[in-house]
């Protein structure tokens, strides 16, 4: 038998951490982790994880379960979620998935290719080597082991980079060899799927409003603990949207002012492609094109509960 899910997806600070807690309460579900950054727990405030407030209103999964010295990938969220899943519907709670990581939501739904489990020497590897040669000449040692992998990354592109490095090493056939292989297909579940896409200019708003907030909160406190760990700077934890734009401020190369700016654009970058992505890349979802209000749970529960 199926299982019935609820995704709630969409851009950053689109209001889905709102909607998912409203639609726990009223239809008694399991909020269920599907952002990339929130499960590490290093970053509450910076990746606007729930607080105490929300965690005592409904249950929550995959929040801050990770250390960040971890690397989390769409696979290994997806066997976590699928457990998570699991588990609340054996409880009689209903699975409400929520977060803006798209991969991971099309991994959870459509499958993934089979990528052999990568071993960790490997990893680390090839992250010493990009270290060692820098982002140029790491892309030009790629290229030789995988050329067309290469080609289609940017020297920026860092995780993308050491993954297709660390596959090809470990396996000796490229990534993209093994995504053209048929896929591990998911099953069992039945979800009704709800976007976030509300105007552009209130989402902006909303996303500069949020990262000023999560400053006055203690965002550099977090930040700076986390810079005194001394981790990996290609681990994602160091690449979070405020990380380095704070840490900047903290090393005294930006003013805080100019930190936040930078911070607050890239967050808008962001969401910006988040936006074009679930505008494509999820056409089986119910759009929500309107600003986040408070009456959205219960109109949201009368679908759901219609469609049931």
């Amino acid at each position: 038998m199926n299982v019935r899910i609820i995704v709630i997806a969409g851009p950053t600070a689109s209001g889905k951490s709102a909607l998912a807690l409203g639609l726990a309460e009223a239809l008694g579900g399991t909020i269920i982790n599907a952002d990339s950054m929130q499960i590490y727990r290093d970053l509450a405030l910076v990746t606007a994880r729930p607080g105490p407030a929300e965690l005592a209103r409904a249950p929550h999964r995959l929040y801050g379960v990770l250390d960040g010295a971890e690397l989390c990938s769409a696979a290994r969220w997806a066997a976590l979620a699928r457990a998570a899943i699991t588990d609340s519907a054996a409880a009689g709670s209903l699975p409400i998935l929520c977060g803006g990581t798209g991969l991971y939501l099309r991994t959870l739904l459509h499958g993934i290719a089979a990528v052999p489990e990568i071993p960790d020497d490997f990893r680390r590897r090839a992250r010493q080597r990009h270290a060692e040669l820098g982002a140029a000449a790491f892309r030009a040692e790629l290229s030789r082991l995988d050329p067309v992998g290469a080609a289609r990354l940017e020297p920026g592109d860092t995780q993308r980079l050491i993954r297709a490095y660390e596959v090809v090493s470990a396996t000796g056939a490229p990534l993209g060899e093994w995504q053209r292989r048929q896929p591990i297909e998911p099953g069992g579940l039945a979800p009704v799927i709800f976007t976030l896409l509300p105007p552009r200019e209130a989402l902006y708003a909303s996303i500069d409003a949020r990262f000023a907030g999560m400053v006055e909160a203690g965002a550099l406190d977090e930040v700076r603990a986390l810079i005194a760990r001394r981790l990996d700077q290609n681990l994602p934890v160091m690449k979070a949207v405020g990380v380095p734009e704070l840490s900047a401020y903290l090393a005294g190369n930006l003013a805080l002012d100019a930190a936040i700016g930078a911070a607050q654009r890239a967050s808008r970058r962001y969401a910006k492609r988040q936006f074009t992505w679930f505008r494509h890349q999820m056409p089986e979802a119910s759009v929500i094109t309107e600003k986040y209000s408070v009456d959205l749970p219960s109109r949201v529960c009368q679908i759901i509960c219609k469609g049931a």
